[in-house]
């Protein structure tokens, strides 16, 4: 069978196309071009279906029979199959977008043909308008957000008549997050991902550029993926501070990109660059026993530019070990070490019992606690007794009705009550 009429069955395929768009469409990192590549294929089969219907009315009128019709395929120069077809499709193209003259129709239904031509033409130029439309604008959604976000914040410093210092180094600040792509919200874009997926992509990003940490190699899995979850990254701009000599120490930091510089008391004079991958503060966190310097911070560090770092609180690790005590103990001797090589750690100390001190500082942690719990169960015993109160006022007020009603008034409620059933 040569007639292609007995091929139109598959047609009834179509729906396995659309689904394969729909899956490319979620699957695929471009998104709008693969949306734009979809329309302009939908138009071109439109176009191509159109000009098959023009040839085969052409061919049930007869080719040359009129002006509007298919040419004389007798004539050399139509008899072609090339031309056949790019001839319908130009037909059908200059129809469609209603950019170009074509031959005006003589009979009835090339009539039809043709209104039906330019009906669709009308929706496939609405569809086109409406889909790029659609398109810019979610293209640019990020951008938009992102501008709404700035001009707010220019208000803001307008009205509060921020220095025009300050107001240039916001400004600079924002622009180094949009062309370093810094400016999407991690927690807002992973909220929807379930618990698990949400840390086999923090393992993915993070874990290489933890193991760097020497305290933290040959840590247990475990381990190490809690810690994962508890990074937080954070940016720091030109000049910024990291940390200054004599704080107290309560996150380590881990230098995911950009330069830190360790500069004097001057703020000026720089003694070593720390880059990619460098980490501080990692012995200040564990709280090391008999350590010189405490959990003071021993210099001044400062950003040279944009940095990128990750951040670990104490409190965050030290929840993490709680399950793991003897990675607990395993981190205490890696810390010890790297103090007496450094000679920063008083043996003396390190090796004596409990810290009277320490201990000091749970039992009054532990009476604040207790302090606090008590203060919850006087307020609880404050609201029982209030509800008690007002129970016991309820039921004397009931009391008090039923004492003052009169048999008599009880003998006409229940007679009345009789009549009713009756």
């Amino acid at each position: 069978f040569n007639n292609p009429e007995f091929r139109f069955n598959r047609l009834c395929k179509i729906q396995r196309l659309f689904e394969f768009f729909e899956r490319t469409e979620t699957r695929t990192s471009f998104p709008n071009m693969f949306r734009i590549s979809n329309l302009v294929l939908y138009i071109l089969t439109i176009i191509h279906w159109n000009a098959c219907l023009f040839f085969a009315i052409s061919k049930s009128i007869g080719f040359g029979t009129d002006t509007w019709v298919y040419p004389n395929v007798s004539h050399p120069e139509y008899g072609r199959l090339a031309r056949k077809y790019i001839y319908s499709l130009y037909w059908s193209t200059l129809t469609l977008t209603t950019i170009g003259e074509t031959p005006a129709p003589v009979r009835d239904v090339e009539f039809l043909f043709v209104i039906g031509d330019f009906l669709t033409g009308v929706l496939i130029f609405a569809s086109i308008v409406g889909n790029v439309g659609a398109m810019i604008s979610n293209m640019n959604a990020s951008r938009a957000e992102f501008q709404a976000k700035i001009d707010s914040i220019k208000q803001y410093m307008q009205f509060r008549k921020v220095t025009k210092d300050l107001e240039a180094r916001v400004i600079k600040w924002f622009d180094y997050l949009w062309t370093e792509k810094k400016t999407c919200d991690e927690k807002e874009v992973l909220k929807n991902l379930p618990d698990k997926l949400k840390a086999e992509i923090a393992i993915n990003v993070h874990l290489d550029t933890l193991k760097k940490v020497r305290i933290f190699q040959d840590c247990e899995a475990g381990l190490l993926i809690e810690l994962v979850l508890k990074l937080q990254p954070q940016v720091f701009s030109p000049g910024d501070y990291i940390c200054k000599k004599g704080d107290i120490g309560r996150e380590m930091y881990i230098i995911k990109e950009g330069k830190l510089a360790v500069v004097a008391d001057d703020g000026v004079t720089q003694f070593v660059v720390l880059s990619d991958g460098a980490y501080f503060g990692e012995i200040s966190i564990l709280g090391i026993k008999g350590s010189k310097a405490g959990n003071r911070r021993t210099a001044n560090i400062r950003s040279v530019g944009y940095s990128d770092l990750f951040a670990l609180s104490k409190d965050d690790l030290m929840e993490a070990l709680t399950e793991y005590p003897d990675a607990k103990k395993a981190l205490e001797e890696k810390g010890k070490a790297i103090l007496m090589k450094d000679n920063l750690i008083d043996e003396a100390v390190a090796n004596a019992g409990a810290d009277p001190k320490d201990l000091e500082e749970k039992i009054v942690k532990l009476q604040s606690n207790l302090d606090m719990m008590q203060g919850k169960f006087a307020q609880l015993m404050a609201e029982f007794t209030s509800t008690q109160a007002r129970i016991k006022q309820r039921v004397t007020q009931m009391e008090a009705k039923v004492k003052s009603i009169k048999p008599e008034d009880l003998t006409e409620v229940v007679a009345d009550k009789d009549k009713k059933v009756q």
